[in-house]
C-alpha cells in the first residue's frame, strides 16, 4: 500500500456545485475534481441527475466529475454513470465492502471513493479495511467543521481530507498530513453558495503549496 509520504501533489476537489455559474467558476479555477450531490435531497446543494448531465457537458474536459451518493440504490447510480456524466462515484452513507463489490460488478472499472466520519481512532480501522479506490476522511455529512487531525497522523493509505477546510488551512494540512487530495465545499462558499474568489483562492493556494511556493 502506498505511503502517504509518496504524494508529490495535492489533488483538489470542489464539491457541492449546484448552479450553472458554479461550473463557470470551477472552469476558471481548474480544480482536479468537481463534485455533485446527486441523491441527498436534504442538502441545499442537491442536484437531480438531469442537471448533473447538463453540468458535465459544461465542465472543462480537464476536470473530472464526482457523483456523491448517500445509501443509493445501485441501479440508480448505474443509470447516471452510463450516460457518461460521472467519472468518479463517491459513497457517503453506510455502504460497506459488499456494496462496493456489487457496484463494481455492475460497473466494472468504475472509480469508487468512500467517505468516513472520523470521530475516534477506531474509525481509522474501517478506512484501512475499505475496498474503495480512495477513502475520504470527513467530520460528518456537510457539517462544515474540521475533525481532530491528530487522529490520522499514522494513516498509511492515500486519502482525501475533507471537513471544514478553507484556503487558509490548506498549506498547514499539506505540511502536517500530506493527503492525496483535499475536498472543499463550505470553505469555498459565502452565505451558502459558491464564491468565485474563494474557489480560485483554494485552487491557487493548493497549487502553490504542492509546488513549495508557500
Amino acid at each position: 500500500m502506498e505511503s502517504k509520504k509518496g504524494h508529490d501533489r495535492i489533488h483538489i476537489k470542489i464539491c457541492g456545485l449546484f448552479r450553472s455559474e458554479d461550473i463557470i467558476y470551477v472552469n476558471e479555477a481548474r480544480p482536479d475534481y468537481a463534485g455533485f450531490i446527486v441523491n441527498y435531497k436534504k442538502s441545499h446543494r442537491y442536484v437531480p441527475p438531469d442537471t448533473v448531465i447538463a453540468f458535465k457537458k459544461m465542465l472543462h474536459s480537464d476536470i473530472r466529475s464526482v457523483g456523491v451518493y448517500v445509501d443509493e440504490d445501485i441501479a440508480n447510480i448505474c443509470k447516471l454513470y452510463e450516460t457518461g456524466a460521472l467519472d468518479v462515484i463517491q459513497l457517503h452513507g453506510h455502504e460497506d465492502n459488499a456494496y462496493i463489490h456489487e457496484l463494481r460488478r455492475h460497473i466494472p472499472g468504475a472509480v469508487i471513493w468512500k467517505a468516513f466520519k472520523i470521530r475516534q481512532k477506531s474509525d481509522i480501522i474501517q478506512c484501512m479495511d475499505s475496498d474503495a479506490d480512495m477513502v475520504l476522511l470527513d467530520n460528518g455529512y456537510g457539517t462544515g467543521r474540521a475533525f481532530n487531525w491528530d487522529l490520522i497522523n499514522n494513516m498509511n493509505r492515500p486519502y482525501i481530507l475533507a471537513g471544514g477546510l478553507t484556503a487558509d488551512m490548506i498549506c498547514d494540512a499539506a505540511k502536517r498530513l500530506n493527503p492525496w487530495g483535499i475536498d472543499i465545499s463550505s470553505g469555498a462558499e459565502t452565505d451558502g453558495v459558491k464564491d468565485r474568489d474563494k474557489i480560485i483562492s483554494v485552487v491557487t493556494t493548493a497549487n502553490a503549496c504542492r509546488k513549495g511556493v508557500i
